[in-house]
């Protein structure tokens, strides 16, 4: 039977709190998708300058977060100080670009602005996991949510006619701000994480682990597939309804993606109550199974009419973020508990280095064998990630997830 322990007082106020103030924080992220478009107008973007700012937030994420968790800094320096500063330096590096002129020093500026927010996302996912020990799955799932319909929000944007890209970049700085504030403000939860000393081999120690390791194992064939899903879905769809003659594919390809991006919200919710309830192992064997068939079924359904594309590509992307909470929750239940925020950060660093891979490896894909083999390709991470977690559910550190139910 699994144990029970008693509810704080006051975790679903900081839940909300935390969570609002993290979309808020994110947001430089999120509006690259928003401005990219007149960018490419303004400063005259190749393709390769293009993609080349979208990946650089990407790859500073990255590397921000390689240096925090070799710095250990998610469990030396409290969470609040570590988003307030994150937000703070992501919304100066996002408003950077209203003088950067040009690609070159954009795409530094995106780079800073990514490696900014690796102190912001990883800090907050330890802070929440320090209010909730039962139902930690549904509430990392509501904040992951959170971020999910945060990044569907620029293709909304897009389909209904955004407003100037100078007026998108002050207004997400100053709601990055915004929102670090606020994160300064919740007060820390009481089941607290020990302090710990420095040691920069402790990422590699702990996600070398057997459990965190194939639970690290699940979460890169998750992030195989998921970021590139969401970077090519628009293009994808663009191309459906310019074969059927849509009157103007771009619109309705930009509201299509922010439907199918934005369902996912719901996913992750039903995701972190399912792996509360069912086990973790359980739930993530599930949704990668069904996002993998999604991608499969895309892959021989590619040129079938856009209602029927949609309706497979709503059902993936609901299942394609449905477990992705459910990967950190299990590594801050099974790793040493002085270096949860070192594990958590290490883990997200290599995720976001796989998913730069994967999105630079799609258009190749499609210009060799079409959107058909791009698919299959990608479901090869979710098939492969269901491996690990069934795995991982057959060794004993499977008693110590989701309250001993795996």
């Amino acid at each position: 039977m699994a144990p029970s322990f008693p509810e704080a007082a006051g975790r679903w106020s900081a839940l909300g709190a935390l969570a609002f103030a993290v979309v808020l924080a994110m947001a430089p992220w999120f509006s690259a998708a928003a401005v990219l478009p007149q960018l490419r107008g303004v400063w005259t973007l190749t393709d390769a300058a293009a993609s080349g700012l979208t990946l650089a937030v990407q790859l500073g994420f990255v590397a921000g977060a390689v240096l925090s968790a070799a710095l250990n800094l998610a469990d030396r320096v409290p969470p609040r100080r570590l988003i307030l500063a994150g937000a703070l330096l992501a919304a100066g590096a996002n408003l950077g670009l209203l003088w950067a002129g040009g690609p070159g020093p954009a795409a530094g500026l995106r780079g800073l602005t990514g490696a900014a927010l690796a102190l912001v996302y990883p800090p907050a996912l330890k802070a929440m996991s320090a209010w909730f020990r039962s139902g930690r799955g549904t509430a990392l799932g509501v904040m992951v949510g959170a971020l999910t319909l945060g990044s569907a929000l620029p293709h909304l944007v897009n389909g209904l006619g955004g407003a100037d890209w100078r007026s998108v970049i002050l207004i997400t700085s100053g709601l990055a701000a915004l929102g670090g504030l606020i994160a300064s403000r919740v007060e820390d939860g009481p089941h607290r994480f020990p302090a710990a000393p420095f040691r920069p081999g402790q990422a590699w120690q702990v996600l070398t682990g057997q459990g965190a390791g194939l639970a690290t194992l699940g979460y890169l064939g998750h992030m195989w597939e998921l970021y590139a899903m969401w970077a090519w879905f628009a293009a994808f769809f663009s191309e459906v309804l310019r074969t059927a003659g849509a009157a103007d594919p771009a619109r309705g390809a930009a509201l299509a993606t922010f439907a199918v991006v934005g369902v996912g919200a719901v996913g992750c919710w039903v995701g972190g109550l399912l792996g509360d309830r069912w086990g973790r192992t359980q739930l993530t064997t599930l949704a990668m199974g069904l996002s993998g068939a999604c991608a499969l079924a895309l892959a021989g359904l590619a040129d079938a009419a856009p209602g029927v594309v949609l309706a497979l590509s709503l059902l993936w992307g609901f299942w394609i973020i449905a477990d992705s909470a459910q990967f950190s929750t299990i590594v801050s239940e099974i790793a040493d508990p002085a270096y949860i925020g070192t594990a958590l950060t290490a883990q997200l660093a290599l995720g976001f280095t796989l998913t730069a891979a994967s999105i630079a490896l799609v258009p190749v894909l499609v210009r060799v064998g079409g959107w058909p083999l791009a698919f299959v390709v990608l479901a090869a991470g979710p098939l492969l990630g269901t491996v690990a977690m069934r795995r991982l559910a057959r060794t004993p550190e499977a008693a110590r997830i989701a309250g001993g139910r795996g």
